[in-house]
C-alpha cells in the first residue's frame, strides 16, 4: 500500500502548500515538540522516518536537529531494523510512521529490536479510527493487539497532549523496546499540570462506586463524557484513564474491579487484543466481574470523518454510557 498524500501535504484556498502536521492541538503535534524539548537532555537520540515527517510530528525535529534525523523514504522494514542496529552501538532510535505502516513491519520489530530487547522506541501516528478519510486500509485498528503479543515490547496509547509529553520523556528514559500510539486529530485536553505519568500505572481521574469506565488514547475523553451522562442518571461512574496496555495495571484493575463490581473498557482498536483483552486477563486473574468491551467488533472500518465513524462504529460517549447500563444490570 502507497502512503496517502492526504495527510503530508494540502492546499489552502490561495493554492499554498501546508503542512497539516503543523496544524491543531493534536497528539502527533505534541509528541513532535517532546523530541525538540529533550533532545539536549537524551544527547544520544535519533529520529527515524519514513517519509511522513508532516504526518507524524517530528518534522518539529527535523527542522531542530536535521544532523539527528534519518530519512528512510517509504522503507519501514529497513527502517525498524536499521534502528535495532543503531541501538546495538550506543544510539536510542525513535522510529517514527503511521500506525498501519507498524503492521507491515512488524517481523523487523519483533527479530531486529524486541528479540534481542534493543533500546527502540516505535512511535504510531494514525492509529484506529482517527485516520478517517483514509479509509479501512489505513486503519490500524490490531496494532495494539499485534505488538503487545511480542516478548518484551511496552506498549503505551496516551490520552491527550500533555499526557503524550510526560510519556515521550519517559520512554526515552526507559530502557527497552517500547510501542506507543500518538494520534491525527485535534484532541482534547483533559488532564491538568499536576498529573504525573509512570509506565504500567493506570490513574482514576474520577470517582465512583457502580461500575468503572477504564478508557486509553481518545477513548479516555469519550469515557468522561459517558460519565458525565451517567451522573445525569444517578450513576456513579469511575473513570480511569490506563495508558499503558502493557504491563497493564493488575493492582489498579483488582482494586477497580472489587469496589465498583463491574467494569466497561473503551478502545479505539478491536476489541480482540487491546485494552480490553489485556483489562480482562487481569479481571480474571485478581477479581472476577462483569464486563464490557468498547471497541470496534471485528471489522475493518471504512472512510469518513473520525467523529462520524467513532459514532457509526460504537465508541462515543452515549455508547459507553449504554454498556455501562448494561454491565450494571449483569452485576
Amino acid at each position: 500500500m502507497a502512503h496517502s498524500g492526504t495527510d503530508s501535504k494540502t492546499k489552502t484556498k490561495q493554492d499554498e502548500p501546508v503542512l497539516i502536521g503543523k496544524a491543531g492541538d493534536s497528539l502527533r503535534e505534541a509528541f513532535g515538540k517532546a523530541l525538540v524539548k529533550y533532545a539536549d537532555e537524551f544527547p544520544e537520540m535519533v529520529v527515524l522516518d519514513a517519509d511522513i515527517a508532516g504526518g507524524t510530528g517530528t518534522h518539529h525535529f527535523q527542522e531542530a536537529r536535521p544532523d539527528r534525523f534519518f530519512q528512510f523514504g517509504i522503507a519501514e522494514q529497513n527502517m525498524m531494523a536499521t534502528a535495532g542496529g543503531m541501538a546495538g552501538v550506543g544510539l536510542l532510535p525513535v522510529v517514527t510512521t503511521f500506525a498501519v505502516f507498524c503492521l507491515r513491519a512488524i517481523e523487523q520489530a519483533r527479530l531486529s529490536i524486541a528479540y534481542s530487547e534493543r533500546n527502540v522506541k516505535i512511535v504510531a501516528s494514525h492509529p484506529g479510527l482517527d485516520v478517517g478519510p483514509d479509509g479501512g486500509s489505513a486503519q490500524a485498528l490490531e496494532d495494539l493487539a499485534a505488538y503487545r503479543a511480542i516478548p518484551t515490547m511496552t506498549v503505551i496509547s496516551p490520552c491527550d497532549p500533555l499526557e503524550v509529553e510526560l510519556a515521550t520523556r519517559a520512554i526515552l528514559a526507559f530502557d527497552g523496546p517500547v510501542y506507543m500510539r500518538s494520534g491525527r486529530s485535534p484532541a482534547r485536553r483533559i488532564l491538568d499540570e499536576s498529573y504525573e505519568f509512570e509506565i504500567g500505572k493506570g490513574r482514576i481521574l474520577r470517582d465512583g462506586s457502580d461500575v468503572t469506565l477504564i478508557g486509553c488514547g481518545v477513548e479516555t475523553a469519550r469515557a468522561l463524557d459517558a460519565a458525565e451522562i451517567l451522573e445525569g442518571e444517578g450513576v456513579s461512574a469511575r473513570v480511569v484513564n490506563m495508558s499503558t496496555i502493557k504491563p497493564i495495571d493488575h493492582e489498579l484493575v483488582k482494586r477497580c474491579a472489587e469496589e465498583t463490581g463491574a467494569i466497561v473498557t473503551a478502545e479505539d482498536h478491536n476489541v480482540y487484543g487491546g485494552l480490553g483483552s489485556a483489562v480482562a486477563e487481569a479481571v480474571a486473574q485478581h477479581a472476577p466481574c462483569p464486563m464490557e468491551l468498547v471497541g470496534v467488533q471485528d471489522v475493518f472500518g471504512e472512510s469518513g470523518d473520525p467523529e462520524e465513524l467513532a459514532e457509526h462504529y460504537g465508541l462515543t460517549g452515549p455508547h459507553i454510557a449504554e454498556a455501562a447500563r448494561k454491565v450494571i444490570r449483569r452485576k
